[in-house]
């Protein structure tokens, strides 16, 4: 083979080689793929650099593209991000952006929530939510700390123990001295009869507590577990659905909406605004929340939940959006009379209904035209 060709087959190889590295990287960048961008804001991005990958549910589906120091010494950090097309469907305006590292001392990255079903597309050049990241720095300062403490602990522990084995102070003296325990002895006896005493009264006032919870009547003082008392939840209570056909339902699992499948407390409202835009946006006559549980569990204790469940609901989008609240009600169902749920948590539907349509009232209910 003549110097000539061999130089021409190295050259050739050469370029093949460096097409293959520009494709991998250009990949692995989406150089070649279609994109379109997120952004978030952070007060520290804890080493993040431009190209860091971007993860979906833990897999590689974007790159951040840049990293944009704010203005004012106030201001928050901007993370700028290329996302594959095909995310576009799990990404929504509910979706959460963090900082992770890979291990211990690893890489950074940013991590993105899913969204949830009824929250509206993100759209390209949308900034979505951000949690501050988790600084491994301040973690080992604060593990430091406790570590100094623990020694120092440890010392004091040590000087008291040894004070104690040679009689000093009035427990090495109790600990020493068998007349004195013997003593005490006797007298603990007495103080348990009391304590047992005792036990059974606090029994008995837990009893007393639990039956307040449950008539509802101290309105605020148990206000963490979501309920208000008898008179706010029937406030604007309907006895039953209209008899119109509704013109738009939104159905939602109580799961997606409460902390606990036994309170009314509230999470992820933000899966109502669908519902709460419908109804700023059309002109309905009346809107009814309706609240059902599972099969299971006490049948007063589930009427007075979907009651509460009808009302945070209902003041939620009443707060939110702009509509005439007058015009929304609520109907707790109490167990399973409401549609077909996959657990014991039950459903939420906001039913709506055409223009010319009224609420049912209690006179109309017992004696309908």
């Amino acid at each position: 083979m003549s110097r000539a060709v061999r130089l021409g087959a190295f050259i050739i190889t050469t370029l093949a080689m460096l097409a293959a590295g520009i494709f991998i990287i250009g990949s692995k960048q989406y150089l070649f793929t279609t994109t379109y961008r997120l952004k978030a804001q952070f007060a520290t991005v804890v080493g993040l650099d431009p190209g860091a990958e971007v993860r979906v549910g833990g897999v590689h589906s974007g790159t951040v593209r840049d990293i944009q120091l704010p203005n004012k010494p106030a201001g928050t950090i901007t993370v700028l991000m290329d996302l594959e097309r095909s995310t576009h469907d799990i990404i929504k305006q509910d979706s959460v952006a963090a900082i992770e590292t890979e291990g211990l001392l690893g890489n950074e990255y940013v991590s993105i929530s899913f969204g949830s079903a009824q929250a509206l597309n993100v759209k390209d050049d949308d900034t979505i939510a951000s949690q501050p990241p988790l600084v491994i720095a301040d973690l080992m300062k604060k593990a430091d700390g406790i570590l100094d403490n623990v020694t120092v602990a440890a010392a004091n522990l040590g000087s008291i123990s040894g004070k104690i084995n040679q009689g000093q102070g009035t427990i090495g003296t109790l600990v020493n001295d068998k007349k004195i325990y013997t003593q005490l002895d006797q007298t603990t006896v007495g103080l348990r009869d009391t304590v047992n005493h005792a036990q059974a009264g606090v029994a008995s006032f837990q009893e007393n507590m639990e039956a307040m919870k449950q008539n509802f009547l101290l309105r605020g003082y148990f206000k963490n577990r979501g309920y208000e008392n008898s008179s706010e939840l029937a406030k604007n209570e309907i006895p039953q659905l209209p008899q119109a056909a509704p013109m738009k339902t939104f159905t939602f699992e109580s799961q997606q909406l409460f902390e606990r499948v036994d309170t009314a407390k509230p999470k992820n409202q933000k899966s109502l605004r669908a519902a709460g835009q419908f109804l700023a946006d059309t002109e309905f006559g009346v809107a009814v929340v309706v609240v059902s549980t599972g099969s299971a569990g006490d049948t007063q204790k589930d009427l007075t939940l979907t009651q509460a469940r009808a009302m945070v609901v209902r003041d939620y989008l009443v707060g939110n959006f702009s509509f005439d609240d007058a015009q929304l009600k609520t109907l707790g169902l109490g167990k399973g009379k409401g549609p077909a749920s996959d657990s014991d948590w039950g459903t939420v539907e906001i039913i709506i209904y055409p223009a010319d349509t009224e609420a049912p009232t209690q006179t109309s209910a017992v004696n309908p035209k």
